[in-house]
């Protein structure tokens, strides 16, 4: 694609503009990608294209293509100057204590960027995507007759704690009330913090609401349309992972939130570019929000919510978490919750229902010793 370059839309799907344009975009950088790792790669391409998530499909060839630099920055496992130029029978020379190697590389590493040092460390979940990248890419090399050996079978074992074993983070019902109580009020805000609120309290109130309300996904949240949302049949419409399309029912307080939001703050059409109009959730620029921007924004409520420095904030996802422990312990079905979660597997969704709120703290107040006593005389 033209660096640049405009990209014209001719949709004849149910899906809006904005959906597929995000489609095509991530599509975009993984072709972008592909173009800079090695020709002989082709069927891995193609074994990615039909077989996982297009975002996943992404954060692999990051991967490949990370693993490609390092090759030629760090070892003398190939004479590339550029990471499309990596031969395959260079390839055939890697073994699985390269690879290996590399992981522990990638558990903290430095990066020379201009006038500063940026160093980089990695958790074990994130390690073990990375070998997953790999295993994957390999193995498909070893199917397709490239290289002579399946080396996979060698790779050191990353310890990444099971689904039971984490601890799940989200907001007690207290700290939501707090949160709400802040974007509602201004309270708790910065004098920064809050010049920008008065200008954006109605949108960040309905963002957090429908988050709480339905643990929606970050993409799912950014992607809402004005046109998402049929207010006289109480329902909104959502574009899911795998392709999935919902429909939605809406409550009181997200279609009073909401409305409130459209009709009272949100930049009139006239004052928008076209292509912007239909964005629900939008900037001060006139522009919708970005993932990033959003992310910012629930870091820093639900730090107020928790009474904790804006960078210990929580993420998106973990308002997610909050929705589907406080609907669970409200007495829903499993299924029930599952099936408005969108979890694949039910076994997801039993996280939470194990997750029992304050259920420490409860077992340490019942633990209280009597420490006051008389001085001996």
């Amino acid at each position: 694609m033209g660096e640049g370059k405009r990209v014209k839309l001719h949709n004849k799907s149910d899906k809006p503009d904005n959906v597929i344009l995000r489609e095509h975009e991530i599509e975009a950088k993984c072709e972008d990608i592909e173009r800079q790792l090695p020709s002989f790669l082709r069927g891995f391409f193609a074994y990615l294209r039909g077989n996982v998530l297009p975002r996943t499909r992404l954060a692999y060839l990051n991967d490949i293509r990370f693993f490609c630099q390092y090759l030629i920055d760090e070892t003398e496992l190939t004479s590339a100057e550029k990471t499309r130029d990596i031969r395959l029978s260079e390839f055939n020379t890697i073994k699985a204590a390269d690879i290996n190697i590399f992981i522990d590389y990638c558990r903290r590493y430095m990066v020379e960027k201009d006038d500063e040092t940026i160093v980089y460390e990695n958790s074990n979940k994130t390690l073990a995507r990375k070998k997953s990248s790999l295993s994957v890419m390999f193995k498909q090399l070893y199917r397709d007759e490239l290289i002579s050996k399946n080396i996979t079978d060698g790779f050191d074992p990353i310890r990444v704690p099971k689904a039971g074993e984490r601890e799940i983070k989200a907001l007690q019902d207290d700290e939501v009330m707090v949160m709400l109580d802040a974007v509602s009020t201004g309270e708790h805000l910065t004098e920064k913090e809050y010049q920008f609120w008065k200008k954006t309290k109605k949108r960040d109130k309905a963002i957090l609401v429908l988050f709480l309300t339905y643990g929606l996904r970050l993409f799912e949240l950014q992607q809402l349309n004005v046109s998402s949302f049929n207010f006289s049949r109480g329902e909104f419409k959502i574009y899911r992972k795998r392709d999935k399309e919902a429909v939605m029912p809406l409550n009181e307080s997200v279609t009073e939130v909401v409305s409130d939001y459209i009709e009272n703050e949100r930049a009139g059409d006239d004052t928008l570019a076209e292509d912007q109009r239909d964005a629900l959730f939008l900037s001060l620029q006139g522009r919708r929000m970005t993932e990033r921007q959003i992310r910012q924004l629930v870091k820093k409520y639900t730090s107020i919510g928790m009474a904790t420095s804006r960078r210990a904030g929580y993420s998106p996802h973990k308002l997610r978490a909050t929705a589907a422990t406080s609907l669970i312990g409200r007495g829903n079905s499993i299924f029930d919750v599952q099936a408005l979660m969108d979890h694949e597997q039910v076994t997801t969704t039993q996280l939470y229902a194990a997750h029992k709120m304050n259920v420490k703290r409860d077992l340490v107040n019942d633990m209280e010793w009597e420490l006051e006593r008389k001085e001996r005389k």
